[in-house]
């Protein structure tokens, strides 16, 4: 096939990709800004314009999610469009397999994963980091709204004695803890100091409370302009245990990864996170794939809104098989690189089964 016919092919998918793209950031937009309005609207200090700036934050980690679908329907929207217009049968007449009129959407599914990876990996990254600090910033001081049970919990052992830590909101990938809460343990396991401040900063050595108040043996809270609470935890390990990999971008992980490793940390969810972005361009190739099983029958016959439907639920359920696998790499259950790349594989090899079948009999 000419260069011509594949650029023309190429800007085809790439046109329509951009647009369902948009498409989708603007209705993820107004549903997040709809949505995060209804949960913060009544507390000081919000108003419109930071909600605006919030929800434009929060996109794109929205966005990076649905990077398969855009890509899956992108590739049925190109391929269905060429077949009504019979251009896919006028290059079907001229020797041209269904092999060759695949490979540019199929590159450019791989350069969207590229730029998703450069990109709007970054950008998300950035993004949820920022709004998590504005959003500790808004609710400031609301910690007892959090349940014990949903706020992340840490326990240090020093020569002091044990300290058991929590907090209601993880900043600065874990070296920040907003609403901090530090119970001080005697030798029998019983509480025998609370400390709340606002924020703790994890120092060399230490951890630096700001604005606390102290309880212990029934007293009312003492307030305390700053403190120090020793620890000898190590930030590699806070980030490890604290840090969401989605606020870590691409270009950082594998350094932060070989620092967990480095003090006998797992660090599974972090590689999870780092194989599974390696892995999306592939992801979305197989996308295609499975877009063209259900996409290129010839427009007399027409295109059956039941094979489109399967095509979606095939896409879905690949989607859906992908977060359970992820979660069993996150747990260390499986591998991470076998966690990220069996969807890709299994999807692939069936896109093209069935394509072979189809096509070459």
């Amino acid at each position: 096939m000419g260069w011509t016919l594949n650029r023309y092919f190429l800007r085809r998918y790439a046109s329509i990709t951009m647009w369902i793209f948009l498409g989708v950031f603007c209705l993820a937009f107004l549903v997040d800004f709809t949505e995060l309005t209804s949960r913060i609207a009544g507390l000081p200090g919000f108003t419109v314009p930071l909600g605006l700036a919030m929800s434009g934050l929060r996109v794109p980690m929205i966005m990076l999610q649905t990077v398969p679908f855009v890509a899956l329907f992108s590739a049925m929207a190109m391929l269905i469009s060429l077949n009504r217009k019979y251009e896919l049968v006028i290059a079907r007449s001229a020797g041209i397999s269904a092999w060759q009129f695949l490979l540019p959407p199929c590159i450019g599914a791989f350069i969207f994963g590229l730029l998703a990876i450069a990109i709007l990996n970054p950008l998300a990254a950035y993004g949820i980091s920022r709004v998590e600090q504005i959003d500790t910033m808004i609710r400031s001081g609301s910690s007892n709204e959090v349940s014990a049970f949903a706020a992340p919990w840490l326990r240090q052992k020093t020569a002091q004695g044990d300290t058991i830590i929590g907090a209601r909101a993880i900043l600065d990938q874990g070296l920040t803890l907003s609403d901090a809460v530090f119970l001080s343990l005697d030798r029998d396991g019983n509480i025998a100091e609370r400390n709340d401040a606002k924020q703790a900063f994890l120092r060399d050595g230490y951890w630096e409370l700001e604005g606390v108040q102290r309880f212990r043996d029934g007293v009312a809270g003492e307030a305390i302009p700053s403190m120090r609470v020793p620890t000898n935890l190590r930030p590699e390990f806070v980030q490890e245990r604290l840090a969401r990999p989605e606020t870590i971008p691409f270009y950082e992980l594998p350094a932060k990864i070989d620092a967990a490793r480095s003090f006998g940390l797992r660090a599974d969810a972090f590689a999870m996170q780092l194989h599974s972005l390696i892995a999306l361009p592939f992801l979305l190739i197989a996308m295609t794939l499975i877009a063209a099983t259900v996409s290129m029958r010839f427009a007399r016959m027409g295109q059956s809104s039941v094979m489109i439907l399967g095509g979606v639920t095939a896409g879905f359920l690949l989607y859906v098989v992908s977060v359970l696998v992820r979660a069993f790499g996150n747990a260390g259950l499986v591998p991470p690189v076998v966690a990220a790349w069996i969807p890709v594989v299994v999807a692939s090899f069936f896109g093209v089964t069935f394509l072979l079948y189809k096509e070459d009999g």
